[in-house]
């Protein structure tokens, strides 16, 4: 049997309900084409560290990035894109924004990297700026992605793997071209904004010729968005919590409940799996599919889920380093590091735990009772959980 195309498409930014909202054509195909796994759950807040586990397959302890423009990917670490180019495949990428530069070793294992992005309206080199929100104003916009996606397959033979970034969706929330009336928001718009894209990305592949059917199709979503009000299950700005200024000090479900939809030939379209699972998951998945053998792994293959909803939910680990960041640069002198875990078990209350890292300081949430996170046990003193107990929970 032929090797099948590989093509990972990442919506940074874009919340789960956004993107399951129904308004959003380009994600819909996909859905209707492939399984949606409703409760997936990210590992961090930021692009480079969840874009890390995405493609090793680890969590940040054992990966090694856990901030921004700190840490790069462990030496020893086998990537996916590695993985494939020793199979036989052609690898290119296409990102977006500082957080997926080559100085981090994302790119490890790709022939072709494209990371170029412009610099700030101020003419600065963005990878120079500490501000986190202003280096995040440059950014390669969807129909650049798009236009050097395609390029770069248009030069491949089969088999390939291309990772298409759109990091449209981050702040701020400023879309281009008007492409979808339905939206609720500004933010909304971006998302409709990538989302039109995505659609004349896969357009374009199926015209080379290539079947989508007979390829793996990723798209999943780094992390989500707090809007601060926007959605009933925002903390930010005055909702409590003004350090959190769209992601990255925070760990409920507004940024780490995230959109995961796989599509690959046998792959039942249209599937919806409600069991929570994790993007840990993704690079054990690919290669289960493609008949390798997977290194050692955080996370455990999504095969068994693609034979019906039978598979049973993983406890979902993440952690945020950022208020390290966010405390240096500001007055929030408050802030702590953060590792959270959510538990979705049959039989037991669905809940979410979230500790200070290194602390004592516990809170517990009832994710049946309390959704949207706001009335949570607090229980100081309590024993501390630690990265120690990762590996043992997320690869069972």
């Amino acid at each position: 049997m032929d090797q099948p195309n590989i093509i990972f498409i990442s919506l940074d930014t874009v919340r789960a309900d956004v993107a399951y909202s129904g308004k959003m054509p380009g994600i819909e195909r996909l859905r209707r084409q492939g399984t949606t796994f409703l409760q997936a759950v990210s590992s961090c807040p930021l692009t480079p560290v969840s874009h890390a586990t995405v493609f090793t397959g680890l969590q940040p302890p054992n990966h090694g990035i856990r901030h921004l423009f700190r840490e790069q990917l462990r030496a020893d670490v086998p990537t996916l894109a590695a993985l494939l180019k020793s199979a036989g495949y052609a690898t290119g990428a296409v990102v977006s924004c500082p957080g997926l530069n080559t100085w981090y070793g994302i790119n490890r294992g790709f022939d072709f990297y494209d990371d170029e992005i412009p610099k700030l309206p101020d003419g600065r080199d963005p990878l120079s700026v500490g501000d986190v929100k202003l280096r995040g104003l440059a950014l390669k916009r969807a129909p650049l992605v798009v236009d050097r996606a395609t390029e770069w397959l248009s030069r491949q033979e089969s088999p390939f793997f291309l990772f298409a970034h759109f990091f449209d969706a981050h702040w701020p929330y400023e879309p281009p071209e008007d492409v979808n009336p339905d939206v609720a928001n500004p933010y909304e718009g971006e998302v409709a904004y990538s989302d039109h894209y995505l659609q004349l990305l896969l357009s374009r592949i199926e015209q080379m010729g290539h079947d989508l059917s007979s390829t793996i199709v990723v798209c999943f979503s780094d992390h989500g968005e707090d809007l601060g009000g926007w959605y009933p299950n925002d903390h930010a700005g005055d909702r409590g919590h003004p350090e959190e200024e769209g992601h990255g000090c925070l760990l409920f479900d507004a940024t780490q409940h995230v959109p995961l939809i796989i599509g690959a030939p046998g792959v039942p379209g249209g599937g919806e799996v409600h069991s929570q699972v994790r993007l840990v998951d993704i690079m054990p998945t690919v290669l289960e599919m493609l008949g390798l053998s997977s290194p050692p792994s955080d996370g455990s293959s999504l095969v068994e889920f693609f034979k019906g909803d039978t598979g049973v939910s993983r406890p979902a680990y993440s952690e945020t380093f950022f208020p390290e960041e966010k405390r240096a640069a500001s007055g929030y002198s408050h802030l702590q590091p953060l590792g959270s875990v959510r538990l979705d078990e049959p039989g037991r209350q669905r809940q979410k735990i979230i500790w200070a890292q290194g602390g004592s300081d516990v809170e517990v949430f009832d994710l049946v009772a309390d959704p949207d996170e706001m009335n949570g046990l607090s229980m100081t003193g309590a024993p501390t959980v630690t990265a120690t107990h990762i590996s043992s929970a997320d690869g069972a």
